[in-house]
């Protein structure tokens, strides 16, 4: 039995926007003294626990979001629905935790194995093969007929928010290391396609809302780093919402549309002085730097009268500012506590100030890989944390509910309450995106087609049900 939507027509939210998270993390087990030990192996004895409790290695947990071994056997997460970005930097930050939870347990049974090694979890985007991995973005937007034109006017602005938002990095070769903006701009290899892996692009265009698709369109955004400081992820999420907010209004965009994406991209990431010049399809040139600040025009002149002025607007266009006058002015000192790539930079100078080596020797290499350790104890941000030395956006205790609690305005915390009363019951479930499910004999599943909606009785009686069948 089948219990679709209250039959009441679904409204299109005009001041709430979705977002979620999925990132995926690089996995890595130290054993120097061990066996040959495969991936997938690893990561089976990392997820023992989950199957355990799960019957499935591919689970959705009682914050509402979703956990499961990707291709390629590294851990994914993906964020359970969140409706505005303080929420949204809380669940991924739980998620980091709820990975690393796992490698005890993990480690243990590796021991039991007779491989005595360190499982690391690494919050990054390329690792040493050359190999890419993704943190991707939704965006919950609302359906229009030139979605392919909408998606490509954004992609000048993803082209250059590295400059802002990138994770950082040192790239080697052969001819010697620099550091750049991103880890992830060099593996893109297209603007807008529905391919991911094959072919991957900044938008994958995939229609695939996990909502009301007569209402309802996902952007699906792979072109971002995974960030690790709390600022980070509010501008990165934050500054592409303030443009969709303005496009969705029909404000006319900057038409900066670029001669050749991939190739801007790269030059971009390169080039931390941010002077690097790229082609616009019109034959001028632009710096990086000059197309954030063409947004950053863009939204404060169109911003009055159309958004709220909120705090958390105030202090990601104030970040956005300084970010993009940090580039401008060589001078990083005024962001390096709040941006991935400026934290990062000043990591390094300072250990090659220390140690007097150059940016390829393989310890900075480590110094990066500790950056990106979501481990308390192996990685390097949750120690700056407390040092002061990288802000944060939400509070601890936050963080530690979001392990377990999902948003409570959102359709994650009908998932989250029928996840945890189901575990309680014993009883056989499914969950995805947009179904719950008693399985079983007397099987019976409710359908929530609008993740804005927080409360719906049929949800209330399927719980109600979980217990009276125990």
């Amino acid at each position: 039995m089948i219990s679709s939507d209250i039959p009441a027509p679904l409204e299109v939210e005009a001041s709430r926007r979705i977002f979620g998270l999925e990132t995926e993390f690089g996995l890595h087990l130290d054993a120097p003294n061990a066996r040959h030990v495969t991936p997938e192996e690893v990561a089976g004895h990392l997820f023992h626990s989950v199957v355990q409790w799960g019957r499935s290695s591919n689970v959705f947990l009682t914050n509402g979001s979703r956990l499961y071994i990707d291709v390629g056997a590294h851990p994914e997460y993906a964020t359970a629905e969140a409706d505005s970005i303080s929420d949204l930097i809380a669940l991924d930050k739980a998620g980091e935790r709820i990975v690393q939870d796992l490698v005890v347990g993990g480690q243990q049974r590796l021991r039991m194995a007779g491989i005595d090694g360190i499982i690391h979890l690494y919050k990054n985007n390329t690792d040493s093969a050359g190999n890419s991995y993704g943190c991707h973005e939704n965006y919950l937007v609302r359906r229009r007929a030139d979605f392919a034109a909408f998606g490509s006017s954004l992609l000048p602005f993803l082209v250059s928010r590295q400059i802002v938002t990138g994770a950082g990095c040192v790239t080697r070769t052969p001819s010697g290391a620099h550091y750049s903006f991103s880890p992830r701009a060099d593996h893109m290899w297209e603007g807008m396609s529905s391919a991911t892996t094959r072919s991957r692009p900044m938008i994958n265009t995939r229609d695939e809302p996990h909502a009301n698709a007569d209402l309802y369109r996902r952007l699906h955004v792979i072109v971002g780093d995974s960030t690790m400081a709390q600022p980070t992820t509010l501008l990165k999420v934050g500054a592409t919402d303030l443009i969709l907010r303005l496009a969705e209004a029909r404000v006319a965009m900057p038409n900066l549309t670029l001669a050749r994406e991939m190739h801007a991209i790269r030059e971009i990431a390169h080039d931390v002085s941010g002077r690097a010049t790229v082609e616009r399809a019109d034959g001028q040139t632009i710096t990086g730097v000059e197309l954030q600040e063409a947004y950053l025009e863009f939204v404060l002149t169109h911003i009055d009268g159309l958004i709220e002025r909120t705090e958390e607007v105030e202090a990601i266009v104030d970040l956005w500012e300084r970010g993009i006058a940090a580039v401008r002015s060589g001078d990083f000192s005024a962001v390096a506590t709040e941006l991935d790539w400026a934290i990062k930079h000043r990591l390094i100078e300072r250990y090659q100030e220390r140690l007097g080596c150059g940016m390829d020797d393989p310890r900075i290499a480590r110094l990066e890989l500790a950056f990106h350790d979501v481990s308390p104890e192996l990685g390097l941000v949750r120690k700056l944390e407390s040092a002061g030395l990288i802000k944060t956006v939400v509070a601890e205790e936050r963080i530690v509910r979001a392990m377990g609690e999902p948003p409570a305005s959102t359709r994650a915390h009908l998932r989250g309450a029928f996840v945890r009363a189901a575990l309680e019951s014993g009883r056989d479930f499914t969950v995805d995106w947009v179904h719950l499910k008693i399985t079983g004999s007397q099987s019976r599943t409710v359908l929530l087609k609008d993740p804005f909606r927080n409360e719906d009785a049929r949800v209330d009686v399927l719980i109600e049900a979980l217990g009276a069948d125990t």
